[in-house]
């Protein structure tokens, strides 16, 4: 009975430091940990469970404990009353750019919270199937809002989301954490291990050729018949499918072959700096997975708000949907994982930062885009991987420079400032044009539309 009362008291006091205490050493259970994963941990902070453990009954205690893990385990809980205002403004009516706005904010802590989640059920499942699942729900958002874009036939939103997505984790994400990394270590040496970039990027280059090939293919086309003839789309559901294969061998080579190219290299201070403590599953597993649904229905629903609301804050603010999709989207709709890069930049660990955004452009362009591509084809969907000019224009300029400032393994504040400075430029490019995406497309719709009215 002794043993016993002890092994309770024991579990009891687990679940007062937040919930099941894992066993093994901190390095052992830190093996695996990507850089989204430490990256996200950077905004999270340690709840006090002192009041929580006194309640008597073991299920409101556990109840209250997920709440102040999940809700409040953050420093972005200050955003979450934005979820129930952008949902009162739908229900009752409210002007649809409001609905857009809080919508748009309420997404931010909502996906830094899916980070967490993830992390919380790979304490269980292992480094690997954890791997998975971040190289999955990484990039929930954008997924979510491009399935459902697409469900409404916007695929010129779609696109632009996808495209900003990328862009601003490559000059944006990466330019700010360069520039304020090295204002904040003048004095230090910075390098990085290349072997991450040097994978991230001849992937990105894949991806950019898949994205060239259509839009070569589209300068053929002199007439509207000509272009209602090229195989525009069945080469971007071909090269969609090989991207996917490619994003395969890439998780195989970042998740079993090749794991310590990608493992964030952690010193022994620990990641925020106190004293290499042991990491902890504070939730446990089917709590964490009861959270991690529940918070990607929450998403879908703001994400539906999104993509219903884009015009109309569009119009009400004057500010065309391809800047709005382009830029804001991603910076607001990723802001939590951006700000991690930046926070570990300024600590000098660039190999964290380097796998956040370049993991993070990477899985947009090789997983989320292909897979856009595939789902409208299934849908009945008619998307390619044609861009239009300046998009893909854009996107070349914006690896190639990102590939020549990561060449030499060293970073310095002018790398940074390049990168931002060309992010500046793009986004200007996208705040003056407002016009749709593959206008090939719309030749060819013109062109069907006369066939038919030729024929009745």
């Amino acid at each position: 009975m002794e043993s016993c009362s002890r092994t309770h008291e024991a579990a009891y006091m687990g679940m007062e430091d937040g919930g099941l205490l894992l066993k093994g050493s901190g390095k052992e259970i830190r093996h695996g940990r990507t850089a989204h994963n430490v990256s996200a941990s950077s905004l999270r902070k340690k709840s006090d469970l002192q009041s929580i453990s006194k309640i008597r009954f073991g299920w409101l205690r556990n109840i209250l404990a997920n709440l102040q893990e999940v809700i409040l385990g953050t420093k972005l809980a200050i955003l979450f009353p934005a979820v129930p205002m952008a949902i009162v403004a739908h229900v009752y009516g409210f002007g649809r750019e409001w609905v857009f706005a809080l919508s748009l904010l309420a997404l931010t802590p909502l996906a830094e919270r899916v980070s967490f989640l993830t992390e919380q059920i790979s304490f269980f499942t292992g480094p690997t199937v954890g791997g998975l699942l971040n190289a999955t729900c990484g990039n929930a958002t954008e997924m979510i809002i491009a399935i459902l874009a697409l469900s409404q036939n916007k695929i010129e939103v779609v696109k632009y989301s996808l495209l900003g997505s990328i862009l601003s984790n490559l000059l944006l994400v990466l330019g700010t954490s360069l520039f304020c990394g090295g204002i904040a270590n003048l004095n230090k040496e910075q390098k990085f291990d290349r072997k991450q970039a040097d994978v991230n990027s001849i992937l990105l280059l894949l991806g950019l050729l898949c994205h060239v090939l259509p839009l070569l293919l589209s300068f053929g086309a002199k007439t509207a018949v000509e272009a209602a003839a090229l195989p525009t789309l069945n080469l971007s559901r071909v090269s969609s499918i090989v991207m996917l294969l490619a994003y395969c061998a890439y998780l195989v080579f970042q998740l079993w072959t090749h794991r310590q190219f990608f493992e964030a290299q952690e010193d022994s201070e620990g990641d925020d700096g106190e004293g290499g403590e042991e990491e902890v599953a504070v939730i446990g597993f089917w709590s964490g997975f009861a959270w991690l649904v529940g918070m990607t229905l929450v998403i879908a629903l703001l994400s539906e708000y999104v993509v219903g609301t884009i015009e109309a804050a569009s119009d009400s603010w004057g500010i065309s949907v391809s800047f709005i999709s382009i830029i804001l989207l991603p910076i607001v709709g990723n802001a939590a994982e951006h700000a991690g890069a930046v926070i570990f930049a300024f600590k000098n660990k660039l190999d964290i930062t380097l796998g956040v955004a370049l993991g993070s452009a990477t899985q947009i362009s090789m997983f989320v885009v292909p897979l856009c591509v595939v789902v409208s084809w299934i849908m009945g969907v008619k998307m390619d991987l044609n861009f239009n000019t300046v998009e893909t224009g854009s996107l070349a300029i914006s690896i190639i420079v990102t590939a020549f400032t990561l060449q030499d393994g060293t970073s310095h504040y002018m790398k940074g400032l390049v990168l931002l400075l060309c992010y500046i430029v793009i986004g200007a490019c996208f705040a003056v044009i407002g016009t749709p995406l593959n206008p090939v497309n719309n030749i060819v719709n013109v062109a069907n539309t006369s066939a038919n009215n030729i024929v009745f």
